[in-house]
């Protein structure tokens, strides 16, 4: 199994994400996977975290973006 295939772990609730959202959480997951130092049997934690940073970020971007528009 390659490493790219370990992290097409099922969405947490969040369907039709846009492809590019979906890749950056791949990536997100596969570098917490590495700082764990590869130690297997954590892609779903990865993945859970690597969801909350991402979306996590566009919803501050876009609060943001908001807030800024209605000054």
């Amino acid at each position: 199994m390659t490493a790219k295939s370990k992290f097409r772990e099922p969405r947490s609730g969040k369907a039709n994400l846009p492809r590019d959202t979906e890749e950056r959480i791949r990536r997100r997951a596969f570098e917490l996977y590495e700082q764990r130092g590869r130690i297997d049997g954590f892609a779903l934690d990865d993945w859970l975290q690597a969801e909350i940073e991402i979306l996590g970020a566009q919803e501050q971007r876009k609060a943001k973006a908001a807030k800024g528009s209605r000054c």
